[in-house]
């Protein structure tokens, strides 16, 4: 079964992602560096009013720019990953540049994590500077197809931009919360009647609603880029069923190993490390789609 990785069902190569495809369903965590850009704003703002909203708001895009920039360097190192040298896991790097070379790409870099919950994540701001890192445990738990699987899903992410995409979009749930801070600001020290002031309650609500609608939208584009990645994985290793048995097992495990991760990191890996956590109102701050949906896209079953 193949899965076509363009729009044109008749599309038989890898060729260029299209204007479209920012457009498409398809995340790569960006909780924490959007939840980082809005936090400085209010702060800097409750500190030094609207010239501190200001001094929040660059600082906030300077960080979500040098997260996007050192993000391969900062990833592994969360996950206490080390490059996989030549001549180690053969067989891994073989299957990881032949995959490469089909969805006409340049071979990532190759990390492995000592952590026993199978688990891999991509990062990197394009596909010079990729990495793909698994985990001892994924290697561990999984037969060399699945394995293939997972990484043709997280090759997907590289091919989809999702690392410059989420950039992009903790960028904007920044000056989201900027702009609700400023509006707030000019409407309580701005001229005009009184009558024409909007209500103090509502300019609060604005304040606090505004970043948290950001982050939601943001969580929603990564559960949609994730069924992206999934689609276009398969494509690559032309065996959907592959990557299906994969997230079945790694969600089992998820449950049960657990992975010592910040919450804010979470939607990098391929499923969430945090999966054997309860949390309130789990469906709406989900960063990954439910598996079992993922697993019945993957092998044409109804969702």
């Amino acid at each position: 079964m193949k899965i076509p990785l363009l729009d044109d069902p008749n599309a038989s190569s890898f060729t260029s992602t299209r204007s479209s495809a920012f457009n498409r369903n398809n995340v790569k965590t960006v909780a924490l560096l959007a939840s980082l850009g809005g936090a400085l704003v209010v702060a800097g703002s409750a500190i030094g009013g609207r010239g501190g909203a200001t001094l929040g708001l660059l600082l906030g895009l300077l960080m979500v720019g040098g997260s996007y920039w050192f993000s391969d360097k900062l990833a592994v190192r969360a996950a206490g990953a080390h490059p996989v040298e030549s001549g180690a896991l053969t067989w891994l790097q073989d299957d990881l540049a032949a995959m490469a070379s089909r969805a006409g790409m340049t071979t990532p870099r190759l990390y492995l994590s000592p952590t026993m919950q199978p688990n891999a994540f991509a990062t990197g701001r394009n596909e010079t500077h990729a990495v793909v890192c698994v985990t001892e445990g994924l290697l561990q738990v999984l037969d060399r197809r699945e394995v293939r699987g997972v990484v043709a899903h997280e090759l997907g992410h590289i091919k989809n931009k999702d690392i410059l995409i989420g950039s992009i979009a903790a960028a904007i749930a920044t000056g989201i919360t900027y702009i609700a801070q400023m509006a707030m600001w000019a409407s309580v020290f701005g001229g005009g009647d009184d009558e024409d002031r909007p209500n103090p309650l509502a300019l609060i609500l604005l304040m606090v609603l505004a970043p948290l609608a950001a982050s939601l939208i943001q969580m929603a584009l990564s559960r949609s880029r994730e069924f992206e990645a999934d689609r276009v994985g398969a494509a690559i290793a032309d065996d959907p069923g592959a990557l299906a048995s994969a997230l079945t097992k790694i969600e089992a495990y998820a449950h049960r190993v657990p992975m010592h991760v910040q919450p804010s990191q979470a939607s990098a890996w391929i499923i969430n490390p945090l999966s054997g956590r309860n949390v309130q109102f789990a469906r709406l701050f989900m960063t990954h789609p439910p598996t079992a949906e993922r697993v019945a896209r993957l092998l044409g079953s109804p969702a």
